[in-house]
């Protein structure tokens, strides 16, 4: 039997059921997946102690090691993303002295 036939099968019987029957709590939802009116529950929800940040810059790490990184057919995607970053972040960092030194005279 198909899988599209098993499935129309089930559908018929009214016995597929969905993935998210259950609700989710605003505490284990993704950033990405809370709505507008609930950011400020899911704000408050977070550990902002040193160990809750630490933690959660290294599940960023983490991630962004395993997707971009980690790899099997790497290119340079990943690395470039870092250069920008460290080029964009210096720039804001320099921004006060490069404006003052646009208006110079060098004479």
């Amino acid at each position: 039997m198909l899988l599209e036939d098993w499935a129309a099968s089930q559908v018929t019987q009214g016995a597929l059921l969905k993935m998210a029957d259950r609700p989710v709590p605003v505490m284990e939802k993704r950033l990405m997946d809370v709505k507008l009116g609930e950011l400020s529950r899911w704000i408050t929800a977070r550990d902002f102690t040193p160990n809750g940040i630490l933690g959660a810059l290294r599940r960023g790490h983490n991630r962004y090691y395993n997707k971009y990184i980690n790899v099997k057919r790497g290119g340079i995607g990943g690395v470039a993303m870092v250069l920008a970053g460290y080029v964009l972040i210096s720039y804001i960092w320099d921004y006060d002295h490069l404006k003052h030194e646009r208006w110079r005279k060098y004479h």
